[in-house]
């Protein structure tokens, strides 16, 4: 075998040795990488349609704040206590305070006490302020079902004494009914239906002793 076949073998023989490789990984340099799907989520809430509205007050809510670590779209969940992590394949579409705004809005609306709800975009002058911080919300697998915890804090203020009223955290669990993320999204949609009621009559008692004690002028 001359030198110049014995080159063309050992081209061939590497070549073909590539080939069986990538035959027997079963992937073609053709192929597109494949990629993990991501899952998006929102949080939802039906409540019921408002009658005429009968109070006197204007209410403001302001957008929702969130703490450190619960402001972004990711979706938390624990293993162990005080140990956050991250679903890699499961999202909100947006953050869950930002979320909270609109359902916040229904909520209150939906007790006919106020003579209207508004928003930081309206122009609007508006009686007492509600402030809401989202202190967490989180699918926890410290036991078996795993559960969904949501707690807000919430502050209403007296926009004309810059009074605060009340102060108040609310606290609410919910099963997943599976533990996976997909359960962790129903859980959390029923603990903000329920954490959003509670401060709406929670606002609605705070709001009518105010004008018991002459907060109304």
């Amino acid at each position: 075998m001359n030198a110049f076949q014995l080159k063309f073998f050992n081209v061939m023989a590497v070549s073909l040795s590539f080939f069986m490789v990538l035959l027997l990984g079963g992937c073609s340099p053709l192929q597109p990488v494949k990629s993990a799907s991501l899952h998006s989520y929102a949080l939802e809430a039906q409540f019921a349609a408002a009658a005429t509205a009968s109070g006197n007050l204007t209410l403001l809510v302001n957008t929702p704040g969130a703490r450190s670590g619960f402001d972004s779209a990711r979706m938390i969940y624990l293993k162990k206590p005080h140990e956050i992590d991250y679903f890699s394949e499961n999202q909100w579409v947006d953050n869950p305070a930002r979320m909270l705004a609109p359902l916040l809005v229904q909520a209150l609306e939906s007790t006919a006490q106020y003579r209207a709800v508004v928003t930081t975009r309206s122009a609007v002058t508006a009686d007492l302020r509600l402030d809401t911080e989202l202190v967490r919300l989180q699918q926890e697998f410290l036991a078996l079902p795993s559960q969904v915890r949501l707690t807000l804090r919430v502050q209403l203020i007296d926009m004309r004494s810059k009074a605060v009223l009340a102060t108040r955290e609310f606290d609410v669990t919910e099963p997943a009914p599976s533990d996976d993320p997909y359960g962790g999204v129903l859980a959390a949609n029923r603990a903000v239906k329920t954490a959003l009621q509670q401060i709406a009559d929670f606002c609605v008692q705070e709001s009518k002793a105010a004008e018991q004690r002459g907060g109304k002028k």
